[in-house]
């Protein structure tokens, strides 16, 4: 992985079924927090990031759909698959857009959003990602007053199943309500989650 100096690079989610990053010099990360319309955004505007898609991973049935996912009986958590290059985004970037894009103590939730497909994770592709990953949960853990426990699962990244097109940049796209919002880098307009 270039800039980390991290010796171990190997990618449990690279595999025969699996794509890698559009760019040899960029990355893969993926994360879930709730609904991925508005975490996508979120990581849309993100200098250094070149490529967002939102779909499903860490299920256990091939090829699922929304309907199926949401059904709760796959495992699959919505996520948003990022391709960022390294060199210009640090992956700790990417960490403090996560936590600070969602609720970490809410098992299974997020607001109105509730099911397992919704839980908080971050999937990792290689043993830096899951170090720095681990760091910032201390971190964050500590920096929280209250007593809430963060309950975010840490995991190898695995195979990801991209959602449906209209699932794609939703908000940017205009969302349920035809209101467009911005993906431009570095815009921090507030983000409506479902448009």
């Amino acid at each position: 992985m270039a800039g980390t100096g991290d010796n171990n690079t190997t990618n449990p989610a690279v595999g025969p079924d699996l794509d890698r990053p559009d760019n040899p010099g960029h990355e893969f990360a993926q994360f879930g927090a709730g609904c991925f319309w508005g975490v996508e955004l979120a990581f849309q505007r993100v200098v250094g990031v070149s490529k967002t898609e939102v779909g499903y991973s860490q299920g256990n049935v091939p090829d699922p759909n929304y309907r199926l996912v949401c059904s709760g009986t796959t495992n699959h958590v919505e996520v948003v698959r990022v391709q960022f290059d390294p060199q210009v985004c640090p992956y700790t970037n990417l960490l403090s857009v996560f936590w600070g894009r969602h609720d970490p103590t809410t098992l299974n939730r997020q607001g109105a959003d509730v099911g397992t497909q919704y839980r908080s994770g971050i999937y990792y592709y290689n043993e830096t990602q899951a170090r720095l990953a681990r760091e910032s949960m201390e971190a964050k853990q500590l920096e929280m007053k209250d007593q809430r426990k963060i309950v975010t699962e840490i995991l190898p990244a695995k195979r990801f199943y991209r959602a449906e097109e209209y699932h794609q940049q939703y908000l940017e796209k205009g969302g349920g309500r035809g209101s467009k919002q911005s993906a431009e880098k570095g815009c921090d307009e507030p983000i409506r989650c479902y448009g």
